[in-house]
C-alpha cells in the first residue's frame, strides 16, 4: 500500500442526504469517528429537488450536532457520485449505516460497483437497534403531525425541524 493510500484510508466519507440528520445518522458518524482520523459527512443532493432543508442548512445542523467530535466535518456536494466526492477529498473509504436487509440489498451492488470502478471501499455499519428504525422521511412525517420526535433527532435539529414542519 502506498503512503498516499494509507493516508487516504485514515479519512472516510459518510454520505447521505441528511434531511435532517437523525440520531441514527449521528450514531454511525460517532462510531466512524472512533475508527478514522477524519470523517467527512458528505451532504449529497440533487439541486433539482427541493428538500425540507437547503444543503447549507443541513451542513449547519450537522456541524452543530457533531460539535463534540473534533475529527468530523460536514460539507455539501451537489449532483455528483459519492465516489467522485471520495476522490475530491482524498478518501479511500465510505462508511454507510445499514438499518436492515433492505438497506443491505440496495447498498451492496453499489458498493461492489464503486470498488470495481474506482477502488473506493465501503464499510457497512449495522445500525444500533435503538435507532435502526429511524429515517429522515418518517421523522419529518411524524413531526408534521405533531408527534414527539425529540429522541429521534439531535438536540440542535429539533426546533428547526418543528418550525419547518409548522411552515414557519
Amino acid at each position: 500500500m502506498s503512503d498516499q493510500t494509507i493516508e487516504s484510508a485514515r479519512r472516510c466519507v459518510s454520505p447521505g442526504s441528511f434531511d435532517p440528520i437523525t440520531m441514527g445518522h449521528l450514531d454511525v458518524i460517532e462510531r466512524a469517528a472512533k475508527l478514522f482520523d477524519e470523517v467527512i459527512v458528505a451532504v449529497v443532493y440533487n439541486p433539482d429537488k427541493k428538500g425540507t432543508f437547503s444543503p447549507e442548512e443541513r451542513v449547519g445542523l450537522i456541524e452543530k450536532s457533531v460539535a463534540h467530535l473534533p475529527n468530523v466535518r460536514a460539507q455539501a456536494f451537489g449532483n455528483r457520485l459519492v465516489v467522485d466526492v471520495c476522490r475530491e477529498v482524498d478518501a479511500a473509504v465510505m462508511v454507510k449505516g445499514l438499518r436492515d436487509g433492505t438497506d443491505f440489498s440496495y447498498e451492496m451492488p453499489m458498493a461492489q460497483m464503486n470498488t470495481q470502478m474506482t477502488g473506493v471501499e465501503t464499510f457497512f455499519m449495522a445500525a444500533t437497534p435503538a435507532v435502526s428504525h429511524y429515517s429522515s422521511s418518517l421523522i419529518r412525517v411524524c413531526a408534521q403531525h405533531g408527534a414527539d420526535v425529540s429522541k429521534m433527532v439531535p438536540p440542535p435539529v429539533l426546533e428547526p425541524l418543528l418550525e419547518r414542519m409548522r411552515g414557519n
